[in-house]
Order: structure tokens, then sequence, then C-alpha cells
């Protein structure tokens, strides 16, 4: 069997462990590997590499995709679907794993629809995959965030300050829930539900005058105020019908010393949250959900994604992963109330 591996979309800690995992476990069965790079766009150019026990020696601990990465959609490209699918049959490859987010698994689905053998493996740090309980790049990605606000709860206390601190997530919160409680934030911000500025301002005057001398807020890249739209950084598209988001912690941060009067800051923590080692949690993860995939191809489960279930490794259909955004549950974003108090 000749099984080809992709990683598309957003990089993530995490997908290093899930392709060696894959290739390892794909060696023990005999199973020939290529590589192909740069997402999609590998597929639909025809660019790889073969995978080894050499090629991903080593590389555990490393973050990022030793395979490259892409936006890249080939249905949105005049004939890129059926180039893609003559390539499949030309390399004559039996399964392909995919290991990438929302948009990657989408276009996988397709495939998986029109008789490719696809497996999905779920990986995004903004952990917002339906039918899996967490997506490997989260952990990290959290644990970052919330050493970012540990460093700038020291600053903000020494200098009196409101510190406003922009963490990814553009349509789902949970980087900055998690981070915003662990890193306690004074006042968490996500894009589930939009912000009244008079309340956030209200919480923030409340602390000032019990002799809280400094404040964190944690907003989500995508939240937004009631009465606006999201933040857009720049109108340009991505090849999925994504816009550039950012902006939101400058002008909120704007806001708040406008109308409080207190010296405010922002801070954008961007692709930080990305890179660097993922965690011993994200190693695993990837490391069992890679395993798993070749498992599913081994059985010819095809359309199907590995996903997590309480602490066991179970399958859906990859079409089920991408139907519906996971988004923050109303009940768990409202406990953070508590301590705004």
């Amino acid at each position: 069997m000749k099984i080809g591996v992709l990683t598309g979309g957003g990089d993530c800690p995490g997908i290093n462990a899930a392709i060696r995992a894959v290739v390892r476990t794909a060696l023990q069965n005999n199973y020939s590997l290529i590589g192909f790079l740069d997402g999609w766009k590998g597929l639909l150019n025809k660019e790889h590499i073969n995978l080894d026990l050499n090629s991903v020696s080593g590389i555990i601990h490393k973050g990022g995709t030793i395979l490259g990465t892409s936006r890249t959609d080939p249905y949105k490209i005049e004939g890129g679907a059926e180039k893609c699918k003559k390539n499949f049959k030309g390399l004559g490859l039996d399964a392909l794993v995919v290991i990438g987010g929302e948009d990657t698994l989408g276009v996988a689905t397709k495939f998986s629809k029109e008789g490719l053998g696809v497996v999905g493996v779920p990986k995004t740090i903004d952990n917002d995959l339906s039918a899996t309980d967490y997506t490997f790049g989260f952990d990290t990605a959290i644990n970052i965030a919330t050493e970012a606000l540990d460093r700038l709860h020291t600053t903000a206390e020494s200098h009196h300050r409101i510190i406003v601190v922009e963490i990814m997530g553009r349509h789902a919160g949970w980087i900055a829930v998690y981070a915003g409680i662990a890193g306690g934030a004074d006042v968490i911000l996500i894009p589930e539900v939009p912000f009244d500025i008079n309340e956030v301002v209200a919480v923030l005057k409340k602390k000032k005058e019990r002799g809280k001398k400094f404040s964190i807020v944690a907003v989500a890249e995508g939240a937004a105020f009631k009465d606006k739209s999201l933040i857009i950084q720049e109108e340009k598209l991505d090849s999925f019908g994504h816009v550039r988001l950012g902006g939101i912690a400058q002008m909120l941060a704007g806001k708040i010393e406008e109308m409080t009067g207190f010296e405010t800051r922002s801070v954008v923590l961007g692709h930080l949250q990305r890179g660097g080692s993922p965690t011993a949690a994200d190693r695993v993860l990837g490391t069992r959900f890679g395993v798993a995939a070749v498992r599913l191809i081994e059985k010819k489960k095809f359309g199907r994604m590995v996903s997590l279930s309480g602490n066991d490794i179970a399958d859906v259909p990859i079409e089920e992963a991408v139907g519906k955004l996971k988004t923050v549950d109303t009940n768990f974003y409202n406990m953070t109330k508590i301590f705004s108090a």
C-alpha cells in the first residue's frame, strides 16, 4: 500500500509528531509513504518527498511542519480538483492522510465524496473543530498565551496601566477564555459574545476604585463591539474566503483610555501562539492521532477523521467534523464574569 501525507492551513505545534506517528506506524506494515509539500498545492503540482524513518527522526519536539503548508483550495483553481485526482491515481496512491483544520479538511471531504481514499487528522490552535474534544496545537497555544499574560501582569502593575492583549481566535474564543482564566485576566472578550464597551469600562473603573492599580484585558482577535462590525486588518481574502482580522486590541485600548483616563497599552501576540516546540500534551495527542489514522487506512475506513472523545481515540465522518464550528459555550464563558468583580 502507498500512502500520501499532507499538512494544510495554519501551522501549529504537534503536526510533526503526527507526521512521525503516521510514518512509523505505516512502515511497520511495510507501506510506502510520500509527503506532499505545502498542503494541497503539493498534490496539485505533484511536489512531494519520500518519507522514511530518517525523514521523521528528531522531529517530535519541533514546531511547524516539515512538509510545509499553504491555504490552497484546489476547488477554487480552474481544473485544480481534477488535476489533484489525476495526480493521486498517477502516483499510485491508495490513501491520503490529510492533517488540517476546518478548511483543509473541508477539501478532504469533497475529495472523499469523489472516491479518493482520504483520512483526516484534526489540527488547529483554535480548538474549533466539531466532533473532537480537543485538537493538538491548542494546548501549546494556551500555554504561550498564558505565559504572555503572566509577564504582562508585572509590567502593568509596575506602571499602573491597563494592558489589552489580543489573542488568536477568528470565530471561536477558546484560546482567549482558557488563557484568560489561567493568566488571571480581569476581562475576557470573545467572538461568540459581542461586548458593550460601557460594561468593560465599568468593570475597570470598579477595580480601580477598590484599589487595584492595573488590569489585564484578554480579547480574541475576532471579538466585536456590539455596535460595530469585526475589526478587519485588510480586505483581501485568502483562497478560503477569510479576511485577515486584527486591530481590535489597539482600538479597544484607545477607547478605554479615552473613557477612563487610565493609561492603556495594547499587545498583539499574533503568530507567537503558533510557533515553538509543542507541549508534551500536544506531542502525545498528535502521536495518538497519527497512529489512529493509519489504523483507519488498514481497515479501509476512508472519509473518516480521527478524534478525541474523553480520553479515547475515536473516528467520525470528516463531513461531520467540518460541518459546524465548535464555539465557546455561553455557560462556560459566563463563569469568567466571576473574575470581573
